[in-house]
């Protein structure tokens, strides 16, 4: 009762109109070879492995689960040979450099493998999901030596790799962690300590699986100042089991098919990635990769959720709908996609998820930007625009994925809240990404005092330059006027906030920790604003008689008339938390 077809055309449409990726790519050294026919072959292929052996073993994988015997975990049936056909067509390569191996293909097409593999099984996607920013993390920090040693197992798919951050007593604040790290006379360390909620931490998918690990060496400074990282193998050089063992695995609400692991580390033996007490730098590379795919996680369950709940709505009948469209006759019972409470849930799924999908797709051709760019100005403001950008697609997008998915549900009425329609699955599988990598709470205080007020608001303003060169673009195309002028409004009154939240900022030191979660959704608006002005604007490139036309250009309508009005009381909120909150 569950299915998934990747969205190729609207991936298409993001890629050729809405980003003009081909022109970018052809203005690069690295991506000139590419072109939109080679781009949209690799997503067909991505589509078929996501749907034809993804999707059959997403509810098989939340039944199942994992099990662990002496220390070993399997996997749910099917998940082994899913990954062995994942390594066969050179998906974990995809991203990765030429020189190093990989396919040097763009971010934004991974982005769009990313998005497939989420929405057709997440569980199963948590195995390979962090393995992009371990390779980027190793290519960055580690030494020559270890790159030359571990990067062609990740690249190739050969083995997987953790991120071993969080203790019982150290979740956000990984200051408190007490890993201790021992230095060794040949250069390594030796590890001991306790990790837990480590994905994928072990498995059946390879027989290696490479750890990293934040911990502390004699005598570092306390707190966040003090921890390195090390990398970890579960086996080392002859196959010699390390001192890492797997002693629980996690019984959860949601991705059961992940084996959440809680790890032992006995004189296990690692290797330093970048300086020592400088883990946190090393490690971010990592976690802001990783929080771009987390985002992308609630696209894939806001895109399923609308798959699934629009083919449910047409053929469900019930009652006489008061209207139908034109030439359908009326019957004693209309399907419930013609009653009007059902199209407003349908129309904000829809309006939702190809939103999500053009921002998420601009911030990994961004990433692209930043490092392939020919030009060094357009280099730094794509570098600038993609950090502004990255805690609000991890948290607006992962709220939206557990809130579309609810409202995907309520169209299943009595039917989604049981296991055969399995959109209750996609409803406890998408609340995970609200709290992991970074809690949308930490995302929101990120955004607003380290991205907007932390540089003076330089990178805001780049994003304030898009939305207007936007409104301006658009208010020369009389279809488009109005989206423009309203969006080129919701830029003005953007400008205005931030200035009253910088300066009661200088009177309350706590007033912006208060503002920030309501300050980061109406930031997430205005990206969906920005993202249906110009997917109306370029949707007039599309010939008059291809569908997509007409529904980009509805989908914008139904956007600003029904959902943007929201911004107004998300401003209303960051101007009331002005009001200091009890202490309870």
């Amino acid at each position: 009762m569950w299915s998934y077809q990747a969205p190729l055309r609207d991936m298409q449409f993001v890629l050729e109109h809405w980003l003009q990726a081909p022109e970018a790519w052809r203005r690069s050294l690295v991506f000139e070879a590419l072109d939109l026919p080679l781009a949209v072959q690799v997503l067909e292929q991505a589509g078929r492995f996501s749907s034809g052996i993804l999707a059959p073993l997403n509810s098989i994988g939340d039944r199942q689960g994992c099990r662990l015997v002496e220390g070993r975990v399997t996997t749910a049936d099917g998940f082994a040979d899913a990954y062995r056909a994942y390594v066969e067509g050179g998906w974990p390569a995809l991203a990765c450099a030429e020189a190093l191996g990989g396919q040097g293909l763009p971010q934004v097409l991974d982005a769009a493998l990313q998005e497939m593999l989420y929405a057709s099984n997440h569980a199963w996607a948590m195995y390979t999901g962090i393995a992009h920013g371990a390779y980027l993390c190793l290519k960055t920090h580690a030494a020559a030596w270890l790159q030359e040693r571990y990067l062609p197992g990740i690249i190739s798919g050969e083995t997987l790799a953790t991120m071993c951050l969080t203790e019982p007593q150290a979740g956000s604040d990984v200051g408190l962690l007490r890993c201790r790290a021992e230095p060794q006379d040949d250069g390594s360390y030796r590890l001991s300590g306790s990790k837990l909620f480590i994905s994928g931490g072990e498995h059946d998918l390879t027989n290696n699986i490479l750890h990293l690990v934040l911990a502390r060496v004699p005598g570092a400074p306390t707190g966040s100042q003090g921890v390195s990282l090390f990398l970890v193998p579960k086996l080392l050089n002859q196959g010699q089991a390390n001192g890492v063992a797997c002693d629980g695995i996690e019984h959860k609400m949601g991705i059961r098919g992940s084996a959440t692991c809680s790890l032992v580390f006995e004189a296990a033996q690692g290797w330093l990635i970048g300086e020592v007490n400088r883990g946190l730098k090393a490690m971010f590379v990592m976690m802001n990769s990783a929080r771009l795919h987390v985002g992308l996680q609630g696209l894939g369950h806001c895109e399923a959720a609308w798959q699934n709940c629009r083919s449910y709505a047409s053929q469900r009948q019930q009652m006489r709908a008061p209207s139908r469209p034109a030439g359908v006759v009326a019957q004693a019972a209309d399907p419930i996609h013609y009653h009007p409470a059902m199209r407003r849930v349908l129309l904000e799924l829809r309006a939702t998820s190809e939103g999500m999908r053009a921002i998420g797709y601009w911030v990994a051709h961004l990433l692209d930007q930043a490092e392939h760019d020919p030009q060094l100005l357009a280099r730094q403001h794509a570098g600038q625009l993609a950090q502004l950008l990255t805690p609000i697609i991890k948290a607006f997008f992962t709220e939206q994925g557990f809130r579309q998915a609810s409202n995907a549900l309520q169209v299943f009425g009595g039917y989604g809240y049981v296991t055969e329609f399995a959109i209750e699955q996609t409803l406890r599988d998408s609340r995970i990404a609200m709290i992991y990598e970074g809690s949308n709470e930490i995302q929101a205080n990120d955004l607003l005092l380290r991205k907007v007020l932390g540089d003076q608001g330089q990178a805001f303003d780049l994003l304030l330059a898009q939305l207007r060169e936007e409104s301006r673009l658009g208010a020369e195309m009389p279809q488009c006027a109005d989206f423009a002028a309203q969006l080129a409004n919701l830029c003005s009154a953007l400008h205005v906030l931030v200035g009253e939240v910088r300066e009661r900022s200088l009177e309350d030191v706590e007033y912006p920790y208060r503002a920030a979660g309501s300050f980061l959704q109406l930031c997430g608006l205005t990206l969906l604003a920005l993202a249906w002005a110009r997917a109306a604007r370029v949707s007039r490139q599309l010939p008059e008689d291809d569908p997509l036309r007409a529904v980009k250009l509805e989908t914008a309508g139904f956007f600003f008339s029904y959902l943007l009005p929201q911004a107004e009381q998300h401003m209303a909120a960051v101007r009331g938390a002005r009001a200091r909150l009890a202490f309870i």
